[in-house]
């Protein structure tokens, strides 16, 4: 076995999206190779309504696929092929936009008036860019949960993961997204296949994240739970970790516990052309994209 390193530790950004979403980026429209073949992901999370209600109106999606994961609040969507729905607290959309689809999400705020939910865009290889649009809608309930006994607790949104096999399926990058909570204190490693991109997003609580690439000295030394580790500093809220190649990850939970996402794919390897929400190959298929979108021909009939 061999631990991942870290390579980078950086807070998610304030930014504003749709008719004036505030939400928080940890990644996106940078160097699209750094998480291949994730390209962006965002943090929405709010507790004041006119923050996020004006939502994310009507706007085109091509070539990717989008991934909603609601923990608080609820999310209203419609399409241009007719469908509607409602994703509540612990329900996952994973909707691959394929050849062209134009949607609107309106997120709504829970009796408290509070939001939270993340999306990750994660592209599609050229073979799959044209292929049709479609939904997998899961309810919380859906989705398996392992519970350890120091505590730890594992979502399996996506993937295979100790035994267990999330709902979502045929997704192309063949990812595994897991929602994870460590307790005060304790120390847990997981497995990551070896040849995928992997990062982790820290959303609640703070913890370590133990990295044995680098010489000794290099990193900070911390006595934590009566171990030494070699480790970055503390991750905490709004926190992407993103790692380099092995086999596992380690974390130390700080005093609060730990909760975070830890989501990995494989990497697809291919040029990308991409502008807002259209990303495709080559710079010719996104020009004629946008063009199709002022024609009225981007949405393609099923077949």
């Amino acid at each position: 076995m061999s631990l991942r390193p870290t390579l980078e530790t950086r807070r998610a950004q304030p930014t504003m999206e749709g008719a004036g979403v505030h939400l928080h980026r940890a990644f996106g429209f940078h160097d699209p190779s750094e998480l291949d073949p994730f390209l962006l992901f965002d943090d929405f999370r709010n507790d004041r309504p006119e923050d996020f209600e004006r939502g994310f109106p009507w706007h085109p999606h091509r070539g990717i696929e989008t991934i909603t994961y609601v923990l608080s609040g609820t999310v209203e969507h419609s399409d241009s092929l007719g469908n509607s729905g409602q994703l509540g607290a612990g329900d996952i959309q994973w909707m691959t936009a394929g050849s062209g689809i134009l949607h609107q999400e309106m997120p709504q705020g829970n009796a408290q008036g509070q939001m939270h939910g993340f999306q990750l865009w994660a592209n599609l290889p050229a073979s799959l860019k044209m292929t049709a649009p479609r939904y997998q809608d899961v309810q919380g309930t859906e989705i398996p949960e392992i519970f350890e006994d120091d505590g730890t607790r594992v979502k399996v949104v996506v993937g295979s993961f100790w035994g267990k096999t999330g709902p979502v399926d045929g997704i192309a990058a063949d990812p595994q997204y897991l929602d994870i909570f460590v307790p005060p204190g304790v120390k847990k490693t997981f497995p990551v296949d070896t040849y995928r991109r992997a990062f982790a997003y820290v959303f609640e609580g703070s913890g370590a994240f133990a990295d044995a690439s680098a010489p000794s000295g290099v990193l900070l030394e911390k006595e934590v739970a009566g171990e030494e580790l070699n480790i970055r500093d503390m991750s905490g809220n709004r926190t992407l970790v993103r790692f380099g190649t092995g086999d596992e990850v380690t974390v130390q939970a700080g005093p609060e516990g730990i909760r975070f996402l830890l989501i990995s794919g494989a990497p697809i390897q291919e040029p990308v052309a991409w502008h807002g929400p259209i990303v495709m190959n080559t710079r010719a298929e996104l020009q004629q994209a946008f063009a199709e979108l002022n024609n009225g021909t981007f949405i393609k009939p099923a077949h």
